[in-house]
Parts: structure tokens; C-alpha cells; sequence
């Protein structure tokens, strides 16, 4: 099932207070980026974050889930609605999060 773009944008508008959230369309689901950096994505109505440390101390009974078969599991983040703690949660990450490749 792929994700409605009405998701995207609700989660896009929770996360507004950051600056340099950006997503790219992905096989009808959603990668986001924080500073050009995977956090995540919105997979299937639902938003995953890599389960770096500071997500996992933040999300500590969150379900691991997969984005779709064959990929790494993800944290999933049932709190969508306190746009507070997902602003705290991104911001917390962010130093986690690998670097982009660089495109040779």
C-alpha cells in the first residue's frame, strides 16, 4: 500500500518549526531528510525513524517495523500528533544520522 500524499503533508506541517525538512517521493512512499540527512520516512501512513540512540531512549516502547520488505526495521513513531516531541525527537537524531554519500 502506498502512502497518501495527505499524511505526508500533516507530518511535514508537524514538523514546520525545523528548518531543511525536506522528503523525496520514493516508490509511492516518502524518504525524509533533516539538514540533507535520513531521519526517516513515511511508509504504508506510517512514520519510521532510524533507531539511533536518542530515538530509542525517546520512543522506548515503539514497535520495530519494516518499511517494506527486505529493509532494516524502524522505529515506529505513534506520537505524529505532539508536534513538540517529534520537533525534539529530529532534533535529537540529527547528530546520529550518517552524513550523505558523496555522488562520485
Amino acid at each position: 500500500m502506498a502512502s497518501g500524499k495527505e499524511y505526508l503533508n500533516y507530518v511535514l506541517e508537524q514538523l514546520s518549526g525545523l528548518e531543511e525538512i525536506t522528503h523525496r517521493a520514493m516508490m509511492g512512499e516518502y524518504i525524509l531528510y533533516y539538514k540533507g540527512r535520513i531521519l526517516g520516512g513515511i511508509y504504508d501512513d506510517r512514520l519510521l525513524v532510524k533507531p539511533v540512540k536518542t530515538a530509542v531512549a525517546m520512543l522506548p516502547e515503539a514497535s520495530y517495523e519494516l518499511p517494506y520488505e527486505g529493509a532494516k526495521e524502524m522505529l515506529l513513531v505513534d506520537r505524529v500528533d505532539d508536534r513538540a516531541f517529534l520537533t525534539k525527537l529530529v532534533e535529537g537524531m540529527y547528530g546520529e544520522l550518517p552524513a550523505p554519500k558523496k555522488k562520485k
